[in-house]
C-alpha cells in the first residue's frame, strides 16, 4: 500500500514538472505570450491616439479658424482691424482680423459653444464690461503672434458698435457655425458661397442706442 502511494505521488510530482517544463517552452518561444505580442497589436499607439483625436477635431478647428470671412460677407461694414504686424514675418497680418480674434477668444478662450445666441452675447459683453469677465491682454488671441496686443483696439472696435450691429453680428455669427456648418471650406478672395444672398449691410449707430444685452 505504502509502495502504491508512494509511486502515485511520485507520477503527480512528475505531471507537475512536465506541465511545468512545457509551459516554460512555450512561454519562451513566444506562441502564447502576451509579452511576446508588439504592443501596436493590442492597442494603437500614442501617435496613433494622438492623430485619431487630430483628425476629429481639426474640422471644428478649421471652421473656427476660418469663419470670419463668411462673417464679414455677410457684415461688410463691420470694422477689420487687420493692420496689425506679424511676429513671425514682420508684415502686416491680413487675415488677423477683429473678428477672427473674437471667434477665437469666444471658442478657444472661454470655451463656449457657437449656435447660441446668448453664449455669443455673452463674449460681447466681455468686450463691453458688462460681465465679471473681463478681457485679459495675455491670452487675448493674437497677443503672442502680433507684435502689438490687439486687445484694448478690440474693445474700442465692439463698443462703437451700437445695439442693431452687435444683434446682427451675433445673427451672423450664429448663421455661419449652424446653417453653413457642412460646407466644405472658406470662400476664395471676391467670391461668395453658393445659395448665400447679397450680404445686408450694418445699420448706423442711431442716437439713444441702448447696450447690446439691455432687454
Amino acid at each position: 500500500m505504502k509502495k502504491l502511494k508512494l509511486g502515485l505521488t511520485f507520477l503527480f510530482v512528475t505531471l507537475i514538472v512536465a506541465i511545468f517544463t512545457l509551459l516554460n517552452w512555450v512561454l519562451e518561444s513566444g506562441e502564447l505570450s502576451l509579452l511576446a505580442l508588439e504592443p501596436s497589436r493590442l492597442l494603437p499607439s500614442n501617435l496613433a491616439v494622438v492623430d485619431l483625436v487630430a483628425q476629429q477635431s481639426a474640422p471644428q478647428q478649421l471652421r473656427a479658424q476660418d469663419a470670419w470671412k463668411f462673417v464679414y460677407e455677410k457684415l461688410p461694414d463691420l470694422p477689420i482691424e487687420n493692420n496689425y504686424i506679424s511676429k513671425e514675418t514682420g508684415k502686416v497680418d491680413p487675415n488677423n482680423t477683429l473678428v477672427g480674434r473674437l471667434i477665437r477668444y469666444h471658442v478657444f478662450v472661454k470655451g463656449r459653444p457657437t449656435n447660441y445666441r446668448f453664449d455669443w452675447k455673452l463674449s460681447l459683453a466681455d468686450y463691453l464690461g458688462a460681465t465679471p469677465d473681463y478681457l485679459v491682454e495675455n491670452v487675448y488671441p493674437g497677443n503672442d503672434v502680433l507684435r502689438e496686443n490687439p486687445m484694448e483696439r478690440d474693445r474700442t472696435a465692439i463698443q462703437s458698435l451700437n445695439r442693431r450691429q452687435r444683434d446682427a453680428l451675433v445673427q451672423a455669427l450664429v448663421d455661419v457655425f449652424t446653417e453653413n456648418s457642412g460646407r466644405g471650406g472658406p470662400p476664395a478672395a471676391g467670391t461668395k458661397p453658393q445659395g448665400r444672398e447679397t450680404s445686408p449691410e450694418i445699420p448706423q449707430p442711431q442716437p439713444g442706442d441702448a447696450k447690446l444685452l439691455t432687454p
